[in-house]
């Protein structure tokens, strides 16, 4: 990249979209925006446009949207301090009249600059790919359940008796054939056994893979001490959550995980809702797993959590456990060994 030889440093904001990004580099001392341009969403468009400030670039800040990795890994491998934004938390000013991708993507450039940007967590590049194979075969374990359901209900409107789940998945064209359906209809009960087959295995396939690149971190082992987390849920809590050292509490991990109360209060009295989808669906989802399996299987916990049942309500004192779990799992990854006391001391 050119030199210019200036002393003035530059931050950048990018507004990043799915076909274009809207660039805009301000100067560091005065904020006064020197470039606004919108290139091509592809890396060399993003560097032409930067070549002329390269050297004067401090940092630059991507909005973390759906797309960001390779604009943030391409900048990154080029030599620059690249930040990933948090659309949830940089707001612009509400009573503003006209935003637009120039005024979001001077905003950034801005809060870089006041040094006031709330940055998202940029996984590592090197593992990143194993935790989104583990996110691909969840979707592929709710699309079997989805065909499943699909099935269960395709027996029911004509009348039929739908077996366990393990039965029905051992049917083979000897039991389809024996149901009293005609032509389509077998066809349907046929084309539906196949694709939860296929879609048992790519799950399986998956697993397989991920385990065998997980199960040498000692996170792994660790994790697997809490009640309720197994081989699965395991590997969704480690590669989900990263770097656990970014969390300074118990508490902040167990608010990442969804598991907190999320509520608005004044004089006492409860006005709303706060951001309740702030944090990790995935890791979400795996401690409300793994508080249905702790319940089930260890019966100090489901005492405790019948307790908390007659006093609230079933969803609440699932939540409840779900949060004293994620705080436990926070415990163990800073080197502890799980004792019962992290869930009822």
């Amino acid at each position: 990249m050119a030199t210019t030889g200036a002393e003035t440093k530059y931050y950048v904001g990018a507004d990043l979209h799915g076909n274009n990004v809207f660039l805009t580099v301000s100067d560091a001392a005065s904020g006064k925006r020197v470039l606004e341009k919108r290139v091509k969403a592809n890396l060399t468009a993003v560097k032409g446009a930067l070549e002329p400030h390269w050297d004067r670039i401090e940092k630059l800040a991507v909005e973390s949207t759906y797309n960001w990795y390779w604009l943030v890994d391409g900048l990154q491998a080029a030599g620059l301090d690249v930040c990933l934004a948090n659309p949830a938390k940089m707001d612009q000013y509400r009573g503003i009249k006209v935003t637009d991708d120039a005024s979001d993507a001077g905003w950034m450039a801005e809060q870089l600059r006041l040094g006031i940007l709330p940055e998202s967590y940029i996984y590592p590049v090197e593992v990143r790919p194993i935790r989104d194979a583990l996110r691909r075969r969840m979707l592929i374990v709710r699309q079997r359940t989805q065909s499943l359901l699909s099935l269960e209900g395709l027996l029911a409107r004509y009348g039929l008796p739908c077996p366990k789940v393990a039965e029905l998945k051992r049917w083979g064209r000897e039991e389809v054939v024996a149901l009293p359906l005609e032509k389509f209809g077998q066809l349907q009960v046929e084309t539906l056994l196949e694709l939860v087959r296929k879609q048992d295995g790519l799950a399986e396939w998956i697993e397989k893979q991920v385990l065998r690149a997980v199960k040498a971190k000692a996170e792994f082992a660790r994790v697997r001490q809490v009640p309720g987390i197994g081989t699965i849920l395991g590997m969704v809590v480690v590669l989900e959550s990263g770097d656990f050292g970014r969390f300074a509490s118990a508490g902040d991990y167990a608010s990442y995980c969804r598991t907190v109360d999320s509520r608005r209060s004044s004089n006492g009295k409860r006005k709303g809702e706060n951001n309740r989808r702030n944090g990790n669906r995935y890791l979400a989802w795996a401690l409300a797993e793994a508080a249905v399996y702790a319940v089930r299987y260890h019966p100090r916990i489901a005492a405790w959590y019948e307790r908390k049942v007659r006093r609230r309500n079933r969803p609440v004192a699932m939540k409840a456990l779900a949060c004293k779990l994620a705080k436990a799992v926070w415990h163990v990854m800073q080197g502890k060994a799980f004792d019962e006391a992290m869930l009822f001391g």
